[in-house]
């Protein structure tokens, strides 16, 4: 007999993303400290080229900007050759500096946060979280955070486990910090599609979240001041995103976030 079979047939645990899905308003802080580097070096992106390969591993990110063809065409103008991992390595220096100064000032929870994960936590479910900052950037980000009500029972950073998005290791290292198991019990929550690639590589449920989202690519006061209909048309193309990554569910927001628990949990009782 299966000992987890009763286990297996709910949610136990939500590991969520950062920065654009619990702090953040849309993932602004290294989207920010991104076009500020690059600019400086001489490099012009858009936001939507900037905000593409969100949710990596910061130094993956950055190769991921310099692999565009229009990056590497400026890159060849600039500097009469190609770029290579010493340009990664300067560039990354740069944005880890600079983050780290600035980060603290885009911790404060997004609206409906702390509610949200002190309702699931009422209702048993663990609170574990991923992302793709380095240990020492949350160090300035988990206090600033929890000082605002948002605290997460796990942190895991990409330079514990060596791997990061969308690999699944970091979510398997939540699952082995907090013992839960099997992945079936799991949700990954986050606003990127390597979130989503995150959730489904470990094989987990995968909800994405659109409203202060990174794929949505607003800030606070672009969402309130849309027109509707302008608005609809980009939440369905980010809704897109997701789905086509393999999200399980798309939420508006994170207020939603319960009631899709209890549909995954009303899914594997079928």
């Amino acid at each position: 007999m299966d000992i987890k079979t009763e286990a297996n047939q709910k949610i136990q645990m939500v590991v969520f993303d950062w920065a654009g899905t619990t702090v953040d308003y849309g993932s602004s802080a290294p989207s920010t400290v991104f076009d500020r580097v690059f600019t400086d070096a001489g490099i012009s992106l858009t936001k939507e080229e900037i905000n593409r390969p969100m949710g990596m591993e910061k130094k993956k990110h950055i190769r991921e900007l310099l692999s565009y063809e229009t990056t590497t065409k400026q890159w060849k103008k600039k500097y009469g050759r190609y770029w290579d991992e010493n340009d990664v390595n300067n560039l990354y220096e740069k944005f880890e500096e600079t983050l780290y100064k600035v980060v603290a000032e885009y911790s404060v929870p997004i609206d409906g946060v702390v509610k949200t994960v002190e309702k699931l936590r009422n209702d048993g479910i663990k609170i574990a979280s991923t992302t793709g900052y380095t240990s020492q950037m949350m160090e300035q980000v988990i206090p600033n955070a929890k000082k605002h009500g948002y605290e997460a029972d796990c942190v895991i950073t990409p330079d514990i486990t060596g791997a990061s998005r969308p690999t699944p290791f970091m979510l398997y290292e939540c699952m082995k910090k907090m013992n839960v198991y099997p992945p079936c019990a799991v949700v990954k929550v986050g606003d990127t599609v390597v979130d989503i690639l995150e959730g489904k590589n470990a094989g987990a449920w995968s909800i994405g979240i659109l409203e202060g989202s990174n794929l949505l690519g607003l800030t606070k006061e672009e969402y309130a001041s849309m027109p509707s209909n302008e608005l609809e048309k980009l939440k369905q193309r980010a809704a897109e995103k997701y789905t086509d990554a393999g999200a399980d569910m798309v939420i508006d927001s994170i207020n939603e976030l319960p009631e899709a628990i209890k549909e995954l949990n009303r899914r594997m009782e079928r």
